[in-house]
């Protein structure tokens, strides 16, 4: 558990978006741009928000966790919230086996996801789409 005035900052990414956490100790509040994590939309990206929150256990009730996230879209977001999450709480508690734990249930959860889109191409509309070829 970090002392009363230690502040841990961690950030995580994926595609564009980025998350930059902030976590003292507290009463147990996330909040994700300004906004509780309770109201945050869609549902699915909520979940996938909470799912450190949720594997950690009640380690992290007495944690404040600040979030700021921009780039991407909504679930790219979510899983750079969930990373920078996941990382400050094993940093926050200095525990190798809740790594392991988050490590097991999923690599992305402490690992930047560095793929990114390929470039387009001159020969068509996208990376991969090429135009027709008419032999008649």
């Amino acid at each position: 558990m970090p002392a009363a005035n230690t502040t841990i900052q961690t950030s995580g990414k994926r595609k564009a978006a980025v998350a930059r956490a902030v976590i003292t100790k507290g009463s147990g509040r996330v909040w994700v741009n300004s906004r509780p994590i309770e109201v945050w939309e869609p549902y699915e990206a909520r979940l996938k928000m909470q799912e450190p929150i949720l594997i950690s256990g009640a380690r992290a009730e007495g944690l404040d966790i600040s979030i700021t996230v921009t780039g991407g879209g909504y679930m790219g977001q979510a899983s750079a919230v969930r990373t920078a999450i996941a990382r400050g709480l094993i940093e926050a508690f200095r525990d190798n086996e809740l790594a392991s734990v988050f490590k097991h249930y999923d690599r992305s959860l402490l690992v930047n996801d560095t793929r990114r889109k390929l470039p387009k191409t001159p020969q068509g509309r996208g990376a991969r789409k090429r135009r027709q070829k008419s032999y008649r």
